[in-house]
């Protein structure tokens, strides 16, 4: 079982690089955040029952890891070891272009609701409205409700905000 959960890990880490991304600023932060998440899909990966793609459920428990964790009052994560297992926690700032457009709209998104950040970054991963809608846990047709009303907020943000 840890090799099929370490393979699935490596295999999909990019999935837990973007939500890290996504909700925290911090080096160090992000660090954390991806140990609670990776512990967090530990915890669950015994009843993972492949009813799903590997890569929906594991953004839903990494997006609902991170909604959790910084809904709470602001402080850091629990820190917690996972150092026994054969990955590397990555130095995410490498995995981020904050240049020209991108980071404009990096900026847009921050400012977005927890919530908000979940389903853009789903959609912007080309995730279908059902898939989001698995994952954040919404129906079909309030997620493409939400998605027009996100494109039209970061609209607005990126007006107030040009290059």
């Amino acid at each position: 079982m840890e090799k099929a959960f370490i393979k699935m890990i490596n295999e999909h880490r990019g999935i837990i690089y973007k939500v890290c991304n996504l909700y925290c600023l911090e080096k160090e932060y992000k660090k954390d955040l991806f140990q609670e998440i990776v512990l967090q899909l530990w915890k669950s990966f015994p009843s993972f029952r492949n009813e799903s793609q590997q890569s929906t459920w594991m953004y839903r428990v990494a997006l609902n890891t991170a909604i959790t964790i910084f809904r709470k009052e602001s402080r850091a994560p629990e820190k917690r070891s996972i150092s026994d297992m054969e990955f590397e926690i990555p130095d995410m700032d490498s995995f981020v272009d904050q240049t020209g457009h991108q980071g404009l709209l990096k900026q847009a998104i921050e400012t977005l609701t927890e919530v908000e950040k979940a389903i853009i970054l789903l959609y912007l991963e080309e995730k279908s409205y059902e898939e989001i809608s698995e994952i954040v846990g919404i129906t079909r047709t309030h997620v493409g409700v939400k998605i027009n009303r996100i494109k039209s907020k970061l609209e607005k943000i990126i007006k107030i905000r040009p290059l």
